[in-house]
């Protein structure tokens, strides 16, 4: 079931990255990209925080 649609989706990510190779995705620098994907981090931390221990 849902195991299997994320297996999917982590492939077809792998496949697009292998795919550019030294291309600049979405138009990024690397380093603009490692900027947005530490954000993208952090936003995924503190909702994962915040659902381990609701704000009283």
């Amino acid at each position: 079931g849902n195991q299997r649609e994320l297996a999917r989706q982590k492939n077809m990510k792998k496949q697009t990255d292998m795919g550019k190779g030294r291309r600049h995705d979405d138009g990024l620098s690397a380093a603009a990209r490692k900027q947005r994907d530490s954000e993208i981090m952090q936003q995924k931390q503190k909702k994962a925080s915040e659902k381990k221990e609701p704000l009283k």
